[in-house]
């Protein structure tokens, strides 16, 4: 199975800034989908940007648009979150998520559906002044 390690976390200002990535060992990320989600305390997880290795689309949530940016780093098999402006609701701990290139799965139903077959174990996030 697909083991997954998120790194990046910690604690940051409101309107700072953050990148999180995304690793696996013996695997190519290249060939999965893979899925940022968030969980704050007593709220369910939420799928904050995914991006398919399926058709190439990418997805972000209405509440990180224009601020989170995900990319894939072939040469680091990562996959990246890169947060700018961050707001105290955007602390959670972050999880990483994977899905393989097949069957056929959209960023979008990854995100929406919070799908994912391995999962990391979280690095968390705290946007406090």
């Amino acid at each position: 199975q697909l083991q997954l390690v998120e790194s990046g976390g910690g604690l940051v200002q409101p309107g700072g800034s953050l990148r999180l990535s995304c690793t696996a060992s013996g695997f190519t990320l290249n060939y999965y989908t893979i899925g940022w989600f968030r969980q704050a305390p007593g709220k369910d997880h939420e799928g904050v940007s995914c991006i398919s290795a399926s058709d190439g689309s990418i997805y972000y949530a209405d509440s990180v648009k224009g601020r989170f940016t995900i990319s894939r780093d072939n040469a680091r098999n990562t996959v990246d979150l890169q947060m700018n402006s961050l707001k105290p609701e955007d602390t959670a701990v972050y999880y990483c998520a994977a899905l393989p290139q097949i069957p056929f799965t959209t960023a979008q139903a990854m995100c929406v559906m919070v799908m994912g077959n391995s999962w990391g174990q979280g690095t968390q996030v705290t946007v406090s002044s």
